[in-house]
């Protein structure tokens, strides 16, 4: 096993599917339904090889947390809805192997607050991921006995902040001082 190329892999691939020139969302509509004829959207094939990947790791995952968190994270940013339906589960699949082997995933919430607030403030995140994130995790803790209750309590603190960078972010350029000083506190 060697763990600097799985690592390489992973990386790689997330750079792949998150590049600017695949993101089809910023595209005019012909031009966009001109890719997709032409090649279908490469990022929900490379979404889905990762998530394969990750869960051919087997025992071998926990040597990519925390260090896969913020680009797993990247990936479910992306606006493409089947692509976000199936890889946000990886992020359950983290915290079962950290608590599996802790009985507490700390190490993998850290990381997600942490990057998660970056990747709002850069423009990533929308209320449909919110939602998606909210859904597909607590779906996951409640058919796990032991992570059902901080599994909740972690989704619950995750979608919080969600929604508190995306209000902060909304009102950053506001004339409303008052609005955006109001999001500000509340973020903080």
């Amino acid at each position: 096993f060697l763990l600097q190329l799985w690592n390489n892999y992973f990386h790689l691939a997330v750079a792949f599917l998150t590049q600017e020139s695949l993101q089809l969302e910023n595209f005019s509509q012909a031009k966009r339904s001109s890719i997709l004829a032409k090649y279908g959207d490469m990022r929900a094939a490379i979404g889905a090889s990762i998530r394969d990947m990750w869960y051919n790791l087997g025992h071998r995952k926990i040597e990519f947390i925390p260090g896969m968190v913020g680009p797993v994270l990247e990936m479910t940013l992306v606006p493409e809805l089947e692509l976000r339906k199936s890889t946000i589960p990886i992020f359950f699949d983290m915290m079962l192997c950290e608590f599996q082997l802790t009985k507490s995933f700390s190490r993998f919430e850290d990381e997600i607050l942490r990057k998660l607030d970056s990747e709002v403030e850069g423009g990533r995140g929308d209320e449909q991921y919110k939602q998606l994130f909210e859904s597909i995790l607590l779906s996951c803790c409640w058919r796990h006995s032991e992570l059902a209750k901080p599994g909740k309590n972690f989704v619950a603190l995750v979608t919080g902040l969600l929604e508190r960078l995306l209000d902060y972010r909304a009102v950053m350029n506001d004339e409303n001082k008052t609005y955006s000083m109001s999001c500000t506190v509340n973020l903080l």
